[in-house]
C-alpha cells in the first residue's frame, strides 16, 4: 500500500535539543556531515505542532556526505516548557524513539571519539552475527538521552552506499510494549514491507549495548521486526520489545517541544490518496496541516499519525 502511493525512505528525523553544538560538532568532526539549511521555525509548522502562539524555534539541518535521505533536523525550542521525551529511562521503557541508527567503516576509532567528546554508552561495542553477517555495534547516548546506534558489518562487505565514519541514518529503533502489535501497525495500518521479524537469543550469556545484566541475556528475549515502505537499505523502522522486562511508558512526552528523536518524516507522492488508505485501515490522524514552509524540503501538505506506543511520524508532499 505504501509503495503504491509513492512513500519513500524517510528524509530526515527531527530532534529537539537544546543546544545544537554537542551533537552536530560528533558528526561533524567524525562523520563530515554538513550543515544544509538553518534558520527559524515558520510559524506554521510550530502551529502545525499545537504548540502555543508564544512558541518558538531555530533549527539546523544535517545531512551525511552524498545522501538524499536520512537526515536530520535538529530544533532548539523556545517560550515552552518541555523536558526529555525519555527522561531517566532504560532501553526496555517504551514509548519514545530510542535511536537513531547509523553505519560506520570503524566502529571502535568512532567509540573512542565520541567518549572524548562526552558521549557515554550501555557497553563498550558488542560483536555479533545477524544471519550472514559479522556486526560491531555500540549505541552512543548524548545529551538528554538521545541515542545513535551505530553498525559496523566487518563481513560480507557492505556496498549499499557510501558509509564512511557515519553515514547517514538508515534506521529507527522504537522500544515498544508488544512487538506484534507495533509490526502489525506499520505493516497493516501503514503498508509498510517486512524487512525481517526475529525472536532469537544467544544461547550463552553475552554483552548486551541495552544494559540487560550478563546472566540474563539469554533468558530476556528480544524481539524485533524491521519495516520499510520500498526495498532497500535505508529508510527503516524497527520495533523491539525486550519480552520478560517490564518497562514504564514514555509516550506521554513522545511530541514536540520535548528533547530527544520527535518524529521521521516520509515523502510521498500522493499525500491524498494515501491518507485515505491510512484511515480506511481505522488509523486516526494525530494532525495535519497544508501550505507548511519548512526551509530544505520546500511548501508542503503533511499528516502525522501515532503508533500503538505514541510514536510519532509524518508524511509529507512537496508543492
Amino acid at each position: 500500500m505504501a509503495a503504491d502511493h509513492g512513500v519513500a525512505p524517510w528524509s530526515e528525523a527531527v530532534v529537539g535539543v537544546a543546544a545544537f553544538a554537542p551533537i552536530t560538532s560528533l558528526l561533524r568532526a567524525e562523520g563530515s556531515w554538513s550543515r544544509k539549511a538553518a534558520g527559524k521555525v515558520d510559524r506554521a509548522e510550530l502551529a502545525a505542532w499545537n504548540l502555543p502562539p508564544k512558541a518558538s524555534a531555530t533549527f539546523e539541518r544535517w545531512c551525511a556526505p552524498q545522501a538524499s535521505s536520512g537526515c536530520i533536523r535538529f530544533v532548539r525550542f523556545a517560550g515552552v516548557a518541555q523536558r526529555p521525551v525519555r527522561l531517566a529511562a532504560r532501553a526496555w521503557d517504551p514509548g519514545g524513539i530510542y535511536s537513531l541508527m547509523v553505519r560506520s567503516d570503524n566502529v571502535p576509532a568512532l567509540f573512542d571519539a565520541a567518549i572524548k567528546a562526552g558521549w557515554w554508552a550501555e557497553s563498550e561495542p558488542v560483536r555479533f552475527t545477524f544471519g550472514a553477517s559479522d556486526l560491531r555495534n555500540v549505541v552512543l547516548t548524548g545529551p538528554h538521552g538521545i541515542n545513535i546506534a551505530v553498525y559496523q558489518r566487518v563481513s560480507p562487505p557492505f556496498t549499499a552506499f557510501p558509509v564512511g565514519r557515519i553515514s547517514h541514518a538508515f534506521n529507527s529503533m522504537r522500544m515498544v510494549s508488544n512487538k506484534g502489535r507495533a509490526r502489525d501497525f506499520y505493516l497493516n495500518n501503514l503498508g509498510f514491507e517486512l524487512v525481517f521479524d526475529s525472536d532469537r537469543e544467544p544461547p550463552e550469556p553475552a554483552r548486551s549495548n541495552f544494559g540487560i545484566p550478563l546472566n540474563y541475556t539469554p533468558r530476556i528475549p528480544r524481539a524485533a521486526a524491521a519495516l520499510q515502505p520500498v526495498p532497500g537499505e535505508t529508510g527503516r523502522v524497527e520495533v523491539m520489545e525486550m519480552q520478560g522486562f517490564t518497562g514504564t511508558s514514555q509516550s506521554a512526552h513522545a511530541s514536540p517541544p520535548n528533547l530527544g528523536v520527535l518524529l521521521l518524516r516520509f515523502p510521498v507522492r500522493d499525500l491524498a490518496a494515501y491518507r485515505r488508505a491510512v484511515e480506511a485501515k481505522g488509523t486516526a490522524i494525530a494532525y495535519a496541516a497544508t501550505g507548511v514552509r519548512i526551509t530544505g524540503l520546500g511548501t508542503v501538505d503533511l499528516f502525522a499519525v501515532r503508533d500503538p506506543d505514541g510514536n510519532l511520524t509524518e508524511f509529507y508532499h512537496a508543492h
